[in-house]
């Protein structure tokens, strides 16, 4: 079984379901049980200072310039009133976890209280909920051709428009995404 931690999954253009459609999954843990991941390219309808404001954690000490136009991401189907942070390095939370030299997650409310001052994290993405799969079901979606993997990259979640990630995820592959087929088939 390859390991997929650390790896994007994208979306293939014939996948149907709501929650996946032109998704970019960043797989934060993979093994024998299953694996974990956030979808990092698909915002929903709240801002960042409005999430912090609906579980009261805006405090004074907050810039709202630096959190306004900032968007909450689907992370996926699972748990969705359940909150997750990526960000680069950043050590001090109480529940956080090194996913690799440049990615953590942490799951802890510390995080985002630290949004909007000097000790929040270089970059970060908030999402609510997480997508998950049960031990062999993501390799039997990838063997179906429901999606393609490539190495992460930091640069595509923190710095790529939203609306441009799942276009230069699938251009890490050597390819125009409009090339990829709709249709599957083997041969």
């Amino acid at each position: 079984m390859e390991n997929l931690q650390n790896q994007f999954l994208i979306a293939m253009p014939g996948f149907t379901d709501p929650f996946f459609k032109q998704a970019v999954v960043y797989v934060c843990e993979h093994n024998q049980d299953g694996a974990m991941g956030l979808i990092v390219n698909i915002p929903v309808d709240l801002t960042i200072d409005s999430l912090l404001t609906q579980i009261d954690l805006m405090d004074a000490s907050q810039d709202l310039k630096t959190l306004a136009g900032h968007h909450v991401y689907q992370g996926g189907p699972v748990a969705q009133e359940r909150g997750f942070v990526l960000h680069t390095p950043k050590t001090g939370f109480n529940s956080s976890l090194s996913l690799s030299d440049q990615l953590m997650i942490t799951t802890s409310k510390d995080v985002l209280s630290s949004l909007g001052t000097e000790k929040q994290p270089e970059h970060y993405l908030v999402t609510l909920g997480y997508a998950g799969w049960s031990a062999g079901q993501l390799e039997q979606e990838i063997a179906a051709n429901a999606w393609l993997n490539i190495p992460a990259d930091p640069d595509i979640i923190f710095n790529t428009p939203t609306h441009q990630r799942w276009d230069a995820a699938a251009r890490q592959l050597g390819f125009e995404p409009w090339q990829l087929a709709t249709e599957v088939g083997h041969a």
